[in-house]
């Protein structure tokens, strides 16, 4: 397969929010491809009507344009091995589940519901294989009369793959190497289901053959399922044609123990999911990494070194740096364990050195989510630069920049009252004074006057630069109090400081 083009794919089952893993998934297949200059294809594995979510197709394309991963081919954007999604493939696979079953490597099943229900309560560990599936309803027990009759009459069938006895089967895994599989211990999956459609197991093997995939990248809990669909490849006659095979870590709860579940995340009090989802069976809103206010550089980056490194101690990846430098011998075996301030840690850093311009749009709608609309873009840009080394989440912005636009509702009186004194009082009022005659008024400059005029009336930095933020801010936060101030304008800092003498000294 080497010769082959790569072509990797991601099939998700739309049936509620993507969890950071799956998004992890799509993330490893897209770098892979494109570190090798081959297509990423989306697919949906809408299989199981039963369970489709109205939505969530959509929101799955929506989490992947967010995160910036987009598809070459898919239900979006087609391509030559159109349809993409596989409740419109639906006539294709009757036509491989019934030539396995000509060849002896499946069979009919007509067990009702009931039946195996039945089975499963008298059976302690019931499994549909070959320790009883001569003794169930299906086209190895009855004869070939009463099989046709039944097929004749249009009675409801399955078509399971006949797993064979005391064989190994085996396959060379990118991630975890040799793994093999008693095929004893698996029990004959349905392929084929009453309704016509595919399982998984089946249109999987079927349409990566079809649509010329040569890498499948999957969670490790498809590992179990592995045995199935090497033999589906064999069976077929496909062997030759079948991809490479790497199952990814779990990401693990925090403590280790165990797959992080969106149960957790409520638990815990962070989300699980890329973007919220609100699920209209129940009434559940599931919060999302974008909604609490993550750029998607920074969760892409965070969800990119969970299993993986590029063997340096480097931790901030740019999207064109994951693609250069990811190796999938670079992923570990083993699960990661997720760390939520660890993620906040990568946020804050992605605000920090992404450009104020590019955090324009983000800002104005946290603002504008506050009753907050700034018509002065060069004022936002401004108030952006000088704040975003303080912000963790997106709606910091807000708490980090109020006092930029509005004047203080409140004043930390705890930090200031104590130790006032009118000495203090005479100070700022001729402050004010001076600022309102000054005839050019800059950072540096006001900083300069502002020492020698304290020097000049016997203060110390510590006796008034502390109120003087306050009255400017509100509390003891903010850049360079002189940066405030010169932003904020003459006529504003002034009318700030003797507002704040009324509060400071009632």
């Amino acid at each position: 397969m080497t010769d082959k083009k790569v072509r990797v794919r991601f099939a998700p089952s739309p049936t509620g929010g993507l969890h950071l893993g799956g998004v992890r998934t799509v993330l490893f297949n897209y770098l892979f491809a494109k570190k090798n200059n081959g297509d990423f294809v989306l697919r949906i594995e809408d299989t199981d009507q039963t369970r489709y979510v109205e939505g969530a197709e959509q929101y799955i394309m929506d989490c992947l344009a967010w995160c910036g991963l987009t598809p070459d081919e898919g239900p979006l954007v087609g391509g030559k091995y159109a349809p993409y999604r596989q409740s419109e493939r639906k006539p294709i696979y009757r036509e491989y589940a019934e030539k396995l079953v000509m060849d002896g490597h499946a069979y009919y099943a007509f067990d009702t519901a009931e039946e195996l229900d039945k089975c499963r309560k008298e059976i302690p560990n019931f499994q549909y294989g070959q320790a009883y599936r001569h003794t169930l309803r299906n086209s190895l027990s009855l004869s070939q009369h009463e099989v046709d009759a039944l097929l004749d009459a249009g009675a409801p069938h399955v078509i399971r793959i006949k797993m064979p006895t005391d064989e190994n089967i085996s396959f060379t895994d990118m991630i975890r190497g040799h793994v093999s599989f008693d095929t004893n211990l698996v029990d004959d999956k349905v392929l084929l289901k009453a309704d016509g459609m595919p399982t998984y197991h089946l249109a999987v093997v079927v349409d990566d053959r079809l649509m010329n995939i040569t890498h499948a990248f999957r969670g490790e809990e498809w590992l179990p399922s592995a045995p199935v669909h090497l033999l589906l490849w064999k069976y077929l006659g496909w062997e030759a044609d079948m991809p490479q095979w790497a199952h990814l870590p779990l990401i693990l709860k925090p403590d280790g123990h165990g797959k992080l579940s969106k149960r957790d995340g409520a638990r815990l009090g962070f989300p699980v999911f890329a973007m919220n989802w609100f699920d209209a069976k129940t009434d559940e809103l599931t919060p999302g990494f974008r909604e609490i206010g993550f750029l998607p550089e920074a969760f892409v980056n965070l969800l990119a070194v969970l299993g993986w490194n590029d063997g340096t101690d480097q931790e901030l990846f740019s999207m064109d740096e994951l693609v250069e430098k990811f190796s999938i011998d670079r992923v570990s075996k083993a699960g990661a364990k997720f760390d939520f301030e660890k993620a906040k840690w990568f946020n804050a850093e992605w605000i920090k050195k992404s450009e104020a311009v590019s955090l324009k749009s983000n800002v104005a709608e946290v603002l504008a989510d506050k009753g907050i609309v700034v018509e002065d873009e060069q004022y936002l840009l401004t108030v952006i630069d000088l704040i975003k080394d303080r912000v963790t989440l997106l709606p910091d912005f807000y708490t980090q920049s109020i006092y930029f636009f509005e004047s203080p509702k409140e004043y930390d009186l705890a930090a200031v009252k104590p130790k006032w004194t009118d000495a203090k009082t005479t100070f700022f009022k001729a402050w004010a004074d001076k600022i309102s005659a000054m005839e050019t008024y800059e950072a540096t400059g006001l900083e300069a006057d502002f020492k020698a005029f304290m020097e000049e009336q016997g203060f110390k930095m510590g006796d008034v630069m502390l109120p003087f933020r306050i009255m400017l801010v509100g509390g003891k936060f903010g850049p360079h109090v002189f940066d405030i101030a010169a932003l904020l304008g003459k006529d504003e800092t002034v009318s700030r400081i003797e507002k704040a003498l009324g509060a400071f000294t009632a």
